[in-house]
């Protein structure tokens, strides 16, 4: 097979296993470990040169390390410097020293011994702040935390590749002269790229900005992030070394999140590189022959980690439950221990089944991560001998005389607004919301909120929904949604139902399942734009109510479909655009009605004929169409294209 198929196959294996991983909601860093396994030896053995490999792996560590350092951020690390370099520090020294001795005493070279705890003291970045966002967990305690030490155990990558390669180099005694060595060459290679990006980028930059190319502003960036590390490994350091510096350079500058933007699917694509490569060094027969090992390996990595983290924090006085939340959160190995392991087999500090063992419990503790974040606050509570949270308001007097109220399921900015305009009218309502943090600061401001699953029969009857005269399902989540419509309907007949949704495109469903009104924030917010433009033009009040209320009444039908541009989605079939057709002489639709066409059974619609400088909206299915009309077509551009071909080929 020659090179270009080969990394035609490459590519392909890429793009099916990301898909297949996204469908089942996986971290993409699986589907490329997962990429590089079915290429590499163990199944089709795409490069026999591991040069090549060493070369792809090389150039991902450097993407890698730039947009970590694009994304470091001086005033938030001084934000949360006691969390960071306390709690952060102490974790990664503490797992690092505990694992290297363990290591060390099962018969471990002292070289691999170090290499494998630093690897194991890192935790993914990516998934764990990836699924604390879905869970919406960013801003509690847990996530502070954990935000806090993945910070920290980021910075502590760069001198770890520092480290790496000194001891590859070192002979027996020459370790401390080499790190002193390293550090000189480090502090001048830092001044130097530091220099260089205060005094000559900033002008280099200016001028590029001003050509208005994003071209060359992004073939720029990736010079820079290149030259950089070759700069350091002109002076014997890693050359991730000095792709962090030019990425925390830049990140400093006016110019930062123009570079973040551009830089972005160049850096995913390399990252992705990075870890297919990765995953082409994992001997999948090898382990397979020590499974049992590796699972063991998997637990023992995972526990360690949980009891120290849980340890440190609750050193720091805070709670116990907290504690262990923030410890299962970070007891995985990350993607940071791929790039630590990588450089020691380049280096030959490992041999390739201890890298594969690395790359074996990074991948299988990253695959349980988002389980246990899910489900880390319950377990944080039943780790520390305690109840999880769950209120039981039915005690509550003051909730038991509740009627004619209004029910919030979800307490976010759209449910804070709501309570407060049913507080200005002194209509009594109650709240429900899952964030603990949240639900305390309200309660703390006495608001009428209290923590709980509104899907939970239990906890919507502790509402005394019974009495409620309307719910307000104020979150945008369908399935959840869905499940609590059907609730209600089901034990509380007499409450009407409204829904809050971004967009209308689910607006059927929530409907069918019971809701009495969907308000779609995109569409409502048009409407009250199109309100204030048509009085500000001097038309009526009464009858820009009458055009909104039928606009609503519609289901917003008039707002659906608009004339796509290059800024436009494009692959996906199910959104709506509009297309101008004009039936030229020759037309296969000339002389039919609107009615005797096939367009209906494509999905197709005709909003608007244009005829002779005037405009037919939702013409009469009975129009005979002329040529020189021009039809405004509404459809998914699939079915729109298709539309057209039958109107002016008749196939």
């Amino acid at each position: 097979m020659s090179a270009f198929s080969e990394v035609l196959f490459l590519l392909a294996i890429a793009v099916a296993s990301v898909a297949l991983f996204r469908r089942l909601n996986l971290a993409p860093v699986l589907a490329y470990l997962f990429a590089g396994i079915l290429a590499g030896p163990s199944i089709f053995d795409l490069f026999s040169g591991s040069h090549q490999i060493n070369f792809i792996a090389e150039l991902g560590i450097v993407f890698l390390l730039f947009s970590l350092g694009l994304e470091f951020s001086f005033p938030r690390l001084i934000a949360m410097r006691n969390m960071v370099f306390g709690i952060g520090l102490a974790q990664v020294l503490v797992t690092l020293l505990v694992g290297f001795i363990a290591l060390y005493i099962v018969g471990m070279s002292w070289q691999a011994a170090f290499v494998m705890s630093c690897a194991f003291a890192l935790s993914s970045t990516a998934i764990v702040i990836k699924q604390l966002s879905e869970n919406g967990k960013l801003q509690t305690y847990k996530g502070q935390l954990s935000v806090s030490v993945l910070l920290f155990q980021d910075l502590a990558v760069v001198p770890m590749l520092i480290v790496l390669p000194i001891i590859a180099g070192a002979g027996e005694g020459g370790i401390g002269i080499g790190l002193w060595f390293a550090l000189l060459k480090g502090l001048v290679v830092f001044v130097l790229i530091m220099a260089t990006g205060k005094w000559v980028l900033p002008k280099l930059f200016n001028e590029i900005a001003r050509s208005k190319s994003d071209e060359i502003f992004v073939l720029t960036t990736i010079l820079v992030a290149l030259l950089a590390g070759a700069v350091t490994h002109l002076f014997g350091l890693s050359m991730a070394l000095g792709a962090f510096l030019a990425g925390m350079m830049l990140g400093e500058s006016q110019y930062k999140h123009q570079l973040e933007a551009d830089i972005r699917p160049f850096k995913d694509v390399l990252m992705g590189l990075f870890f297919v490569s990765v995953g082409m060094q994992f001997d999948l027969f090898s382990l397979m022959d020590i499974w049992y090992w590796l699972l063991l390996a998997v637990a023992a990595v995972m526990l360690i980690k949980v009891v120290i983290i849980q340890l440190i924090i609750r050193s720091f006085n805070y709670k116990k439950s907290d504690a262990w939340a923030t410890g299962l959160m970070l007891s995985q190995v990350g993607e940071f221990g791929f790039v630590i392991a990588a450089l020691a087999l380049e280096h030959s500090l490992i041999g390739s089944d201890v890298a594969a063992i690395i790359i074996g419990v990074g991948v299988i503790s990253m695959g349980i991560t988002p389980f246990l974040i899910a489900h880390a606050e319950h377990l944080g509570f039943w780790l520390s001998g305690k109840n999880s949270p769950q209120l039981e308001p039915t005690d509550n007097p003051q909730i038991k005389d509740l009627q004619n109220h209004v029910v919030i399921c979800g307490f976010g900015r759209v449910g804070q607004t709501v309570s407060r305009f049913l507080k200005m009218e002194s209509i009594p309502f109650i709240a429900l919301d899952v964030d603990p943090t949240r639900v305390k600061e309200a309660s703390a401001a006495s608001e009428p909120v209290l923590f709980g699953d509104a899907r939970k029969l239990a906890i919507l009857k502790s509402t005394n929904i019974e009495k409620a005269q309307l719910v307000i399902i104020a979150f945008d989540d369908l399935p959840r949604a869905i499940s609590i419509i059907r609730l209600v309907k089901q034990h509380a007949p007499q409450a009407k139902v409204l829904v809050r949704t971004h967009a209308d495109d689910y607006l059927q469903e929530l409907t069918e399942a019971g809701a009495d009104e969907v308000i779609p924030e995109t569409l409502e917010g048009s409407l009250m734009l199109v309100s204030h433009v048509l009085f500000h033009s001097g038309v009526p009040v009464k009858r820009i109510f009458g055009r909104v209320r039928r606009e609503r009444k519609n289901h917003y039908h008039g707002l659906h479909g608009f004339f796509r541009g290059d800024s436009s989605k494009t692959g996906n079939d199910e959104i709506e655009y509009l297309h101008a057709v004009t039936l030229v002489e020759g037309a296969f639709a000339i002389g039919y009605q609107l009615s005797e066409l096939d367009l209906p059974l494509e999905q197709v619609e005709v909003s608007s004929i244009r005829r002779n400088e005037q405009d037919y909206i939702n013409p009469d299915p009975s129009v005979e169409l002329k040529a020189g009309d021009i039809l405004v077509l509404l459809g998914s551009p699939h079915k729109v294209e298709k539309a057209e071909i039958y109107l002016l080929e008749g196939r």
